[in-house]
């Protein structure tokens, strides 16, 4: 087995819940590599903050104990974000994702109708959408858009400045 070949958890091999996040092998991996890191590296990196500012002395007016803990805060709660995300994933390998429609996980080439530019987005779960490039959530207004459409389909995307029309010209894995 290759050593960045996707490895199933026990924890995926259960029942449909009506509160399963969807992810991607991918996401997935993405999310638990992030886990590991807050877990072993930043939380340590905080606490030693922590404790170098208190080191400065009175930590009511201390500037740097307070930035400090609000970032272990902050640690924290990603963390407990990131475990529940996990706990209720459900992955869809490559091969479950449909060629036929747009689902999560598909890579789709879109062209806006008006300026005949392209562009290939992959959509995936607001979970597993942070800011990747390529990426969009399932939750956007063009990620709504697309969601459960064909190939060869124009959709229109309401946005503030009016309404943006893509055809999909694609969709892949």
């Amino acid at each position: 087995m290759e050593e960045n070949e996707y490895q199933p958890t026990l924890g995926e091999y259960r029942e449909e819940k009506a509160d399963d996040v969807v992810l991607t092998e991918q996401g997935y991996r993405k999310l638990q590599e992030e886990l590991d890191y807050l877990k072993n590296v930043k939380r340590w990196e905080v606490a030693k903050r922590i404790e170098q500012a208190r080191a400065f002395g009175d930590i009511m007016e201390n500037s740097e104990y307070d930035d400090a803990k609000h970032e272990q805060a902050f640690v924290h709660g990603r963390i407990m974000e990131i475990e529940n995300i996990l706990d209720n994933a459900r992955v869809i390998k490559g091969e479950e994702i449909d060629l036929n429609e747009v689902t999560i996980g598909s890579s789709v080439l879109l062209e806006d109708v008006e300026r005949k530019e392209e562009m290939r987005l992959r959509l995936v779960s607001a979970a597993e959408a942070r800011g990747d490039r390529g990426c969009i959530s399932d939750q956007s207004p063009v990620g709504r858009a697309i969601l459960g459409r064909k190939a060869g389909e124009v959709v229109d995307v309401q946005v503030p400045s009016g309404v943006l029309k893509y055809r999909i010209l694609q969709i892949e894995r």
